[in-house]
């Protein structure tokens, strides 16, 4: 089967894409679904670069998202039937990463539990779900299951344009807030409005602190008024510091990730005097792809994807991703222009 490889860490631009990588059989226990549609995350840039602290056996196919049909099952395989259409959750029973210590999705064929088996309702396309598990359960755990954002809050999604930023919109958008967005490029200023973010600014043009105390006033110690409700901040870095200065009295800022580095400076001072609350939000769980998933067949939601590609093609998807050229998702068909 054809698959993207990665043998050892490096570049992006040195996983090995084969035609002939061994198909998986099924197991007790386990099943074998054939990969219809799967996704980039930027966990899979850490996995080729590889992460302190986290072994990562090689070969290994990478992939986090993976969607597609009931290939091959093991005489255990409960209720489900041959054909059956799966969205898979990213993390098995003994807390496995797919893509990363496991084979994942950038393949025709992947192995998994049957239990990480999730239902996708017919009026749920392949490439709907193969861009929900990652990006939009991450998003919808912190947003959704944290209880942090509500009607008429003011909320600030950082890294607006991503897969994980355009969910925070998305959901925040749900819930009746009013969303501001920042991107660092203005050829995706439009693409996030027509999502329905009220505002957007580019934050390599105007600072993080800058805007807000501009259109949403500086925050104060003695009114929640000014500033933002609710920051949605998954980038980390040097982002943290204006995060913290830009929240309201009482805010909240919600943390699912640090792209942009795990180690910021950090002035206590402002967490106290602003009585900020940091509420963390870490992965997700069944019942978040469960809703997602009935968020999309009933048109509640509808996941931005910014390209559909061949397998072929993955690597200079990747690259993208990494340069940050791209909104939303950016998904992979690993049978686009093969036999069927």
């Amino acid at each position: 089967m054809k698959a993207l490889v990665l043998r050892q860490h490096g570049d992006v631009s040195e996983l090995d894409l084969v035609d002939d990588y061994p198909v998986p059989t099924a197991e007790p226990g386990y099943a074998v679904v054939r990969v219809t549609a799967t996704s980039f995350n930027y966990h899979d840039i850490f996995t080729v670069h590889g992460m302190p602290g986290i072994t990562i056996p090689t070969p290994v196919i990478i992939g986090l998202d993976a969607v597609g049909e009931l290939h091959e099952l093991p005489a255990d395989a409960g209720d489900w039937a041959l054909g059956d259409r799966v969205l898979i959750h990213p993390i098995n029973s003994e807390g496995k990463l797919l893509g990363e210590v496991v084979d994942g999705g950038m393949a025709q064929y992947v192995k998994v539990e049957v239990g990480q088996l999730i239902r996708i309702p017919d009026a749920v396309t392949d490439v709907q779900a193969a861009s929900l598990p990652i990006a939009y359960g991450t998003a919808h755990r912190m947003i959704v299951g944290k209880g942090a954002v509500s009607a008429g809050d003011k909320v600030l999604v950082l890294g607006a344009s991503g897969g994980v930023g355009t969910a925070s919109v998305l959901l925040a958008k749900s819930f009746g807030a009013y969303v501001v967005a920042a991107v660092g490029d203005d050829a995706k200023r439009q693409a996030v409005l027509d999502l329905g973010a009220d505002e957007v600014f580019n934050y390599r043009e105007i600072g993080i602190l800058d805007y807000v105390k501009q259109h949403h006033g500086k925050p104060s110690r003695f009114s929640s008024e000014p500033g933002m409700d609710v920051i949605v901040n998954f980038t980390g870095g040097d982002t943290w510091a204006p995060t913290l200065r830009a929240a309201s009295l009482g805010g909240r800022i919600l943390v699912c990730g640090a792209t942009a580095g795990f180690d910021p400076v950090e002035d206590l001072r402002y967490i106290w005097t602003f009585e900020l609350k940091i509420v963390g939000s870490n992965g997700f769980d069944t019942e978040d792809f469960v809703a997602l998933l009935d968020a999309v067949a009933e048109g509640r939601i509808d996941p931005v994807v910014d390209s559909v590609v061949p397998l072929e093609q993955a690597v200079e998807s990747l690259e993208r991703l990494e340069r940050r050229e791209f909104i939303g998702k950016l998904v992979v068909d690993p049978w686009a222009g093969a036999a069927q």
